[in-house]
């Protein structure tokens, strides 16, 4: 990501920031279309970023390790709560290209924890109909939003979650990457006066959402970047294992934010687990996550 191609300081007109969005796409349109092993987790990473800031617009403040703790130490078949909830819906996001259509995104809003009613049908017929319009992928994304927010204020969260599925779709790509949302809160939406956040529908909302394309896109690099290194101390270190199962556990861990450090296999048992992990760490392949001593949880 080229430093020219991320805001340095307040973006003052609407051509400006469609450049740095456009830029910033071109990008991160390289990074989707090399395919990297480790394309899972970077997009899992991604998910877990953005539901953290999803789960303080609803009202919510828990951080990633929080986040983390409900989705990875919750027994099968238990619900993860309100939060972890909203971190299954952004995990779809980042997993698959759920359909545009009313009866596909029902149980996103639902995980989400919004009420299903006629005006968020109709709301998202009339973001299907953006799609066939030819608007630059940062515009649709903006309109996306401004359409969902217009029909239901309190659905936001959807107009965010459908703004990377548009994005995605604007730009080809097989799946979407989150990131929009985590950007809510962020400079790219302060109003001029400075107090205060450019709201969907309002004048300037269009040229923030291009400056918060430009940011999480550059964003998604950075840490793409991060992941490759990362990735390749794990593939150099995969020789010097002796554990029977690994290789499951490697795919895991190249597919997922995270990983239990109890994960048990048909070919691992709890303890291989744990000392597989422990070696990985001492090839500073992977990292361990939690900070705790019990229930530790590892990743890229």
């Amino acid at each position: 990501m080229p430093a020219w191609a991320t805001p340095s300081g307040p973006v003052a007109t609407m051509a400006e920031a469609a450049f740095l969005a456009g830029a910033a796409l071109n990008s991160l349109d390289q990074l989707v279309g090399s395919q990297p092993p480790w394309a899972g987790a970077w997009r899992q990473r991604l998910s877990l970023k953005c539901a953290v800031v999803a789960t303080r617009l609803a009202g919510r403040n828990e951080d990633e390790a929080a986040l983390r703790d409900a989705w990875i130490l919750r027994a099968p078949g238990d619900d993860p709560g309100p939060a972890g909830n909203i971190l299954a819906a952004w995990r779809r996001l980042g997993r698959q290209n759920i359909a545009i259509e009313p009866e596909a995104l029902r149980p996103i809003a639902e995980l989400a924890g919004l009420r299903w009613n006629d005006d968020l049908v109709a709301a998202i017929l009339r973001v299907k109909g953006l799609l066939r319009d030819q608007l630059p992928a940062p515009l649709a994304a903006a309109q996306v939003v401004a359409e969902i927010h217009a029909a239901r204020p309190d659905a936001e969260l959807l107009g965010w979650w459908l703004a990377d599925r548009v994005l995605a779709q604007k730009m080809g790509w097989s799946q979407p990457v989150p990131g929009l949302v985590a950007q809510r809160q962020s400079a790219a939406f302060r109003t001029q006066t400075g107090r205060g956040r450019v709201l969907p529908g309002e004048a300037d909302f269009e040229k923030a959402v291009c400056v918060a394309v430009a940011v999480a896109a550059a964003e998604a690099c950075r840490l793409g970047r991060e992941m490759a290194r990362r990735a390749d101390r794990l593939a150099a270190a995969v020789p010097k294992l002796r554990a029977k199962g690994a290789g499951e556990a490697i795919r895991l861990l190249l597919d997922e934010d995270a990983v239990s450090g109890s994960l048990r296999t048909e070919r691992l048992t709890r303890w291989a687990s744990r000392r597989l992990f422990e070696r990985l760490v001492s090839f500073d392949a992977v990292r361990e996550l939690s900070g705790r001593s019990t229930f530790r949880i590892y990743g890229l």
